[in-house]
């Protein structure tokens, strides 16, 4: 396993990519609404990442074991989705009461950045809104133990003590990883395990930390596409992301 870490210079210029990509999730995110086509948030945010000189790090990417190159820049799951949906449907329309999950790559300066937000659409549900602050919260919990000295497994460890007490579940086989010279770097980053185990964290790790939290089983599925992964049980899941760089004094959460 060779993990590429990423000199003071670069992690200024991915915190730049990352200032750009904090701003367009948010326009993102204000956009979903009910009645919304997901094309119309494909496209825009195409046309916000080019006005700002970058590129979308996930469009023509494949992933190791991908039978074909990912075909947008931006990944919605919406509901039972919990990563990878692709937004080629004009016919797809956003509905009251759904969860939207907006992840997106950019290219900056030849740096990649990731993050996912988790957005309702109009009026949702008391379970649904729990789901997505326990996700929120359980991303918080893992960035807060990114510090070096620590390991991956602290990170999991963090995310899963959120997690449990709910009933819900973290999504099986599914983890953040390294990122910044491409789109999937090592280490694994894991949403469950022990304190102290796995790869050790050091200053110049750039990692995105993503815990994708299940309202019912872990179980998982993935669809006919060959991107989009769904609970196997229907029930609802929630993602979010960041790309957090690890330094000498702790850590610098590079998509805010």
């Amino acid at each position: 396993m060779t993990i590429l870490l990423k000199s003071e210079k670069e992690i200024q210029t991915l915190r730049e990519g990352g200032k750009h990509h904090a701003q367009i999730l948010s326009e993102l995110s204000a956009m979903v609404k009910p009645g919304v086509s997901i094309l119309i948030l494909e496209e825009e945010a195409l046309r916000l990442i080019k006005s700002m000189g970058d590129k979308p790090a996930f469009l023509g990417y494949q992933p190791h074991g991908a039978k074909r190159p990912y075909p947008a820049a931006l990944c919605i799951s919406i509901n039972d989705e919990i990563v990878h949906g692709i937004p080629n449907e004009a016919e797809r329309i956003i509905n009251d009461g759904d969860i939207v999950s907006l992840d997106l790559g950019i290219l900056h300066k030849g740096l990649i950045t990731d993050a996912a937000v988790t957005v309702a659409a109009g009026v949702v549900d008391d379970e649904s809104k729990k789901l997505m602050d326990t996700a929120k919260l359980a991303l918080e919990r893992g960035i807060e133990v990114a510090k070096p000295g620590n390991t991956v497994g602290d990170i999991g460890f963090a995310v899963s003590q959120v997690v449990k007490p709910t009933g819900f579940s973290l999504a099986k086989d599914l983890a953040g990883h390294g990122v910044g010279y491409s789109v999937h770097e090592e280490p694994f980053v894991p949403n469950f395990g022990q304190s102290g185990k796995g790869v050790k964290l050091v200053p110049g790790m750039v990692i995105a930390i993503e815990p994708m939290v299940n309202v019912g089983k872990e179980h998982i599925k993935l669809t006919d596409d060959g991107y989009t992964i769904k609970t196997k049980d229907g029930s609802r899941s929630a993602h979010f992301e960041h790309t957090v760089a690890i330094t000498e004094k702790g850590n610098i959460i590079l998509t805010l």
